[in-house]
């Protein structure tokens, strides 16, 4: 994927494509869509062009009955085949209407379905840089604009050009000189309209942008609300977000304002032409040169026209909107991939070598064209025991945990589990064997059992009960009404138990790698000693690695990691860095560390 350019380093120069270009894209992007249900919308194109052909027969058989009328003829079968014409018509469009509807409606599951799978499937890079607010705007109202665009509006263009079409060679069967009078309208009104809708689809795709920073906006203000209140900040939080509102508004208005102008030329030059129609025909009707029935039909026919020009008006307009949608969706289908299968099949998981992960000269870059932000790292993460990882901020502790997880890959060097190189590991393989614990320890909507079972759906509540004993909260949880069926919220539980709710949940399934990322960032000292203890016991079975924010945490790992600008610098217990390491010695001073709580005997 693409990255913008570092500070200092020229953009790339590349060649902006043309509009007809974006546009003939875009409409690709929504075909994709529509292509699965390409029989469906055939049916439904022949349904409306059942209504449009009904329709068309209609004012010739009208002429029909008042021929039969001067010439004193039974008007009846006509009548009769007026009435078929209608009911015929009428079921057409009513097969049309509920066929279409429900298909729009399967177009935007399509829609939603192909931009969940590639958001979950995405690479983390790929995310990280994007504001979830705006994403979810993509998937919940841009997938809306398709319903008319992928279904109706394509239906109805193809309908309103036949109708169109049809309506104005059957005039030409009527009299030459009044089709010429209303072709001369049509094209008047063609160019104007041809005027007005490229900045309409600038402006629609405009506003759509601007809702999609509006969510973005919101989403990051509501997360963060206690921080904004704290800091007095709402008003200046409602000031953007408002902001993008009314950019979203004034976009929409102009978008508004170009279609009204385009359907009001539209239907006042049809009435216009239709006027001019109406004299000049009974000019020459009363000239002898057209028959009255003629003149009938043919203004039938140009009321006709009325509705298929100020159609196509508003369904080119809407087709634009979901061409414009169809692009934001678009650029979520590119985003990048994790790898879905490896060339060979994992190996038997089993203790193979003394290190169950080895980073064997591991150089990586967040950004192709950014500095190294793990450079040459060589070290084996021990089957049992406790590795901390600490370091300034910026020394490329995250970076480690990406790479461990697949969620950045090296550029250069490799890791290896088991003895063998993660190219050779299907990812979901790899992340099998490791459970990891954020330092944010966010919550999945819904149940604390949902939550527990994230990883491994077959656990018993037996296990879930081990696990939540072990973090402290068998007792909480038990003493809620719905015990492990209770729904959790973020704003109804505390930092530290949800840390431990996280804690709990990567324990289910006993992981050969717990990874933690400060996991006793949030909690009270009571609090901590128990997670603590959890870290011992797991380390005496398992593989624990800490990134440590606070060192007080990690004085009693069984080995530490110092890193600093990416680089390690050093390698040992806390004791033995405290007598090498200059950094080391500085973090510690900083921090001023205390003896950690002495931990208990009772494990997990």
């Amino acid at each position: 994927m693409t990255h913008p350019p570092a500070p200092g380093e020229d953009a790339p120069e590349e060649e902006a494509p043309s509009r007809p270009d974006e546009r003939w894209r875009n409409a690709r992007v929504l075909w994709r869509f529509v292509r699965p249900h390409r029989r469906a919308l055939l049916l439904g194109l022949v349904l409306g062009l059942g209504t449009t052909m009904a329709q068309l027969a209609t004012p010739l058989v009208t002429k029909g009955v008042l021929d039969g009328l001067d010439a004193q003829a039974p008007v009846g079968p006509a009548i009769a085949l007026l009435v078929a014409l209608l009911l015929v018509g009428t079921g057409c469009a009513l097969a049309e209407w509920i066929l279409l509807g429900g298909l729009a409606e399967r177009i935007v599951l399509d829609a939603r379905s192909a931009m969940v799978r590639r958001l979950l499937g995405a690479r983390v890079t790929a995310l990280s840089g994007r504001s979830s607010g705006e994403i979810v705007t993509r998937v919940t109202s841009d997938t809306l604009l398709l319903r008319e665009a992928a279904a109706t509006s394509a239906v109805d263009l193809v309908n309103a050009a036949v109708l169109l079409v049809g309506a104005l060679v059957l005039m030409g069967t009527l009299d030459w000189v009044l089709l010429a009078t209303t072709l001369g309208a049509i094209a008047v009104i063609g160019a104007v309209v041809a005027v007005l809708m490229p900045p309409m689809a600038v402006a629609q795709r405009e506003a759509q942008a601007a809702v999609g920073r509006l969510g973005g906006v919101l989403e990051g203000t509501l997360r963060a609300i206690r921080t904004v209140k704290a800091g007095r900040a709402e008003d200046r939080q409602c000031a953007k977000i408002l902001a993008e509102a009314r950019e979203s508004t004034r976009q929409s208005i102009r978008a508004v304002r170009f279609e009204a102008v385009a359907w009001t030329v539209a239907t006042g030059g049809i009435h216009i032409a239709i006027l001019a129609v109406l004299a000049l025909g009974a000019w020459r009707v009363t000239e002898g040169v057209l028959p009255v029935s003629s003149l009938v039909a043919f203004l039938l026919y140009a009321f006709q026209i009325l509705d298929p020009v100020t159609s196509l008006t508003r369904t080119v307009s809407q087709f634009q909107a979901g061409t414009a949608a169809a692009a934001r969706i678009g650029e979520v289908q590119t985003m990048e991939a994790e790898p879905l299968s490896t060339p060979r099949a994992p190996a038997p998981r089993g203790a193979i070598g003394h290190h169950i992960v080895t980073f064997r000269n591991v150089t990586a870059r967040h950004r192709p064209d950014g500095p190294p932000t793990l450079s040459d790292i060589t070290f084996g993460i021990p089957r049992r025991g406790h590795t901390a990882v600490v370091g300034p901020s910026g020394a490329g502790k995250t970076t480690l945990f990406s790479l461990l997880l697949g969620f950045l890959q090296p550029q250069h060097g490799e890791l290896a589990l088991d003895g063998r190189p993660f190219a050779q590991w299907p990812l979901d393989a790899i992340r099998a064997r490791m459970a990891y614990v954020e330092q944010d320890a966010p919550l999945l909507p819904g149940t604390l059992r949902e939550n527990l079972l994230c990883r491994h759906r077959e656990v018993d509540d037996d296990t879930l009960w081990t696990v939540l004993r072990a973090v402290r909260l068998e007792d909480r949880t038990r003493a809620l009404r719905d015990g492990l069926d209770t729904v959790l919220t973020d704003t109804a539980l505390s930092g530290g138990e949800r840390q431990r709710i996280a804690l709990a949940r990567a324990l289910v399934g006993d992981p050969d790698l717990l990874l933690l990322d400060e996991a006793t960032a949030q909690l009270d000292g009571l609090t901590e000693v128990a997670v603590r203890d959890v870290v011992r016991h797991t380390a005496a079975r398992r593989a624990v690695v800490t990134i440590a924010h606070r060192l007080s945490t990690v004085s009693d790992a069984d080995r530490i990691l110092v890193l600093d600008r990416g680089r390690l610098r050093a390698l040992g217990t806390h004791t033995q860095l405290l007598g090498r390491d200059a950094l080391y010695r500085d973090l510690v001073a900083a921090l001023r560390i205390t003896p950690a709580p002495a931990p208990t005997d009772d494990g997990p």
